[in-house]
């Protein structure tokens, strides 16, 4: 089992996550308008300060739609030479134009090093952000993403081939392929089916 992963993780994982399958063999998109969004920032206390308090707005959803796009088609590159999710197929921006984008909303958030220097210790150096009004949900996301693709997480990410399924996930153990139980089991079921057309 491998140690839980870092906040830069989880919180690149559940904005990837945000696509996902509708149940009727579509994709939902949680983040389709305003309201999906403040919702998913209500849910992830400490992406932002004061997140039970976030309202979304039109541009806050656009920037972060922006990032969660060009995480997605980094997440794709990632699981080279495997599948990415079928939901990125087709829609993705290319590579440098995702880097582009990850690295331009990074950007947005400006920090300031921070000296820490607790009594018996050596000092310390930290990077924190400017405080400068509200802060940039599509910076601070971006620079998860950024941190967990520069991480030892990136590593384990993988996409699920289960029917059905659009999701990325980390391979807890060396003989995961699917992101949960039940993915798992409509993949074999799937698979069953196909060997009874063959045969039948």
């Amino acid at each position: 089992m491998q140690d839980s992963p870092a906040s830069d993780t989880r919180i690149a994982l559940d904005l990837a996550l945000t696509v996902r399958h509708d149940g009727h063999g579509g994709v939902a998109d949680d983040l389709g308008d305003v309201a999906g969004l403040t919702t998913w920032v209500r849910a992830h206390p400490g992406t932002v300060p004061d997140a039970e308090a976030f309202t979304a707005d039109e541009p806050v959803l656009a920037g972060v739609r922006e990032v969660r796009a060009a995480a997605r088609a980094l997440f794709a590159r990632t699981v080279r030479p495997g599948e990415p999710s079928p939901a990125d197929a087709a829609r993705l921006p290319s590579v440098p134009e995702a880097l582009r984008r990850l690295n331009t909303a990074a950007a947005r958030t400006p920090t300031v090093p921070v000296l820490d220097w607790p009594d018996g210790a050596a000092p310390v150096v930290r990077t924190e952000p400017a405080h400068s009004g509200r802060p940039d949900l599509a910076a601070a996301l971006a620079q998860a993403v950024i941190g967990f693709l520069a991480g030892p997480d990136r590593q384990r990410l993988r996409a699920c081939h289960a029917p059905r399924c659009v999701r990325y996930f980390l391979k807890e153990h060396p003989r995961q392929e699917w992101c949960k139980p039940s993915c798992g089991n409509r993949a074999r079921v799937a698979r069953h089916h196909e060997r009874q057309k063959r045969t039948g």
